[in-house]
């Protein structure tokens, strides 16, 4: 059942986002020095929210547990009105863009799963002298980063 005090509200207080959001007042102010939401001001100078930010931190806090950085989230956010509620098609356009760099990042963690326990398994336990992944230091050549772990980066004739 919906909260009677709410039902009417077109603008929500800060603190009043923070107890719908389940988000601590510090987040949202956060979120918004960051440009991912924006509030306007009262004649009182209090920040007041519209309803529909409440479904954009909802996206906010879903994009943020799937790893997707904050830059891209906002760049995605930007694309939609600060008025409008997000709806099930805005939603799926998000995912849709955010979708490619989730399928990469899931294959670059699987790959790092499979050869971690090889890894640390023949006990050198040195990146530098490792004769499985890189004998004699063979990949410096390349500059630092964790090569191996890329797929798309192809290292020569190794």
């Amino acid at each position: 059942m919906m909260n009677k005090k709410y039902a009417a509200q077109e603008e929500l207080s800060v603190g009043e986002a923070s107890s719908r959001s389940g988000l601590p007042v510090s987040t949202i102010h956060f979120y918004e020095s960051k440009g991912l939401i924006s509030s306007q001001r009262n004649n009182g100078n209090h920040r007041r929210y519209k309803r529909g930010v409440l479904r954009k931190l909802a996206v906010i806090k879903v994009a943020q547990k799937t790893g997707i950085p904050l830059e891209e989230i906002k760049q995605a956010m930007s694309q939609l009105s600060n008025d409008k509620t997000i709806t099930a098609e805005d939603w799926n356009n998000l995912a849709e863009q955010w979708r490619t760099d989730l399928n990469k990042r899931i294959n670059q963690l699987t790959r790092l799963r499979d050869i971690l326990g090889s890894c640390i398994g023949c006990g050198c336990l040195s990146v530098d002298e490792c004769k499985l992944f890189n004998p004699k230091d063979s990949v410096a050549v390349n500059g630092p980063g964790a090569y191996y772990l890329d797929p798309n980066v192809h290292l020569g004739d190794e």
